[in-house]
């Protein structure tokens, strides 16, 4: 029974330990169910020789037992008709006819409880690939998803994908970057023109007083700023009216 247990053992075996091991559960698994069909074959054979040998302990106990029977009766036979040495030889061969019929009993007891034992033996190992074959279904399913999953987790692997999402990540910055510095350069050219006109407006206010100051120094009144921005005003309209 050593190679049932083994077989028993790899159909047991959990299919991620026959991958680690780089053999092929499939190809395991089917040289199993071959090996217990050859066992079967051979036990089936078995059981045939033990039913054929028991058959013929069978009619050879039958006919020694149906000769002592027929002796019995030619001993009796010849006592009725008075040939005592007659009847004594029937006995004899009678008792080595009993004798035979009984050993052959006991060879067909024993015999009878052999081929019982086989047929359970053979039933088992019926069972035992049936379960099996089923089992390798399983296995061979389990084996091919896993491999499939693995194979699947390998192109993902090799596809890179972190090193894509970085790039993502640092575009996405770059962007963001550009985008704030573009509202920056915005925000500021505002700010210059506000500079610019203030800048204007300011030089004007230090040329009149600049203008005045000297007026002053020279003994003359200061212009009114009234008059100038009336002056400036009747320009403006000027212009407005050129248009």
């Amino acid at each position: 029974m050593g190679l049932f247990e083994r077989i028993s053992r790899i159909i047991r075996g959990n299919v991620n330990d026959l991958i680690n091991k780089a053999e092929d559960p499939e190809k395991i698994l089917d040289q199993a169910i071959i090996d217990m069909q050859s066992d079967l074959i051979e036990l089936r054979q078995a059981v045939a020789r033990a039913i054929a040998t028991q058959k013929r302990t069978e009619q050879q106990q039958n006919k020694n037992q149906i000769d002592a029977n027929n002796w019995q009766q030619r001993a009796q036979l010849a006592l009725k008709k008075g040939d005592e040495n007659l009847a004594r030889e029937a006995l004899l061969r009678k008792k080595t006819s009993a004798d035979t019929a009984n050993t052959l009993k006991q060879q067909l007891d024993q015999q009878r409880t052999q081929v019982e034992t086989l047929k359970r033996n053979l039933i088992s190992l019926e069972n035992k690939i049936s379960e099996a074959k089923t089992k390798k279904d399983m296995l061979k399913a389990r084996a091919t998803a896993a491999r499939a999953n693995e194979q699947l987790q390998s192109t993902i692997d090799n596809l890179g994908t972190d090193g894509a999402m970085a790039a993502f990540d640092r575009m996405e910055d770059k962007v963001m970057e550009m985008e704030a510095r573009s509202q920056a350069v915005g925000e500021l050219g505002g700010i210059g023109v506000e500079q610019q006109f203030a800048q204007l407006e300011g030089g004007s206010e230090v040329e009149d007083e600049l203008e005045a100051l000297k007026m002053a120094i020279a003994g003359a009144d200061p212009p009114q700023s009234k008059s100038e921005v009336d002056a400036e005003l009747d320009a403006l309209r000027a212009q407005l009216n050129k248009i």
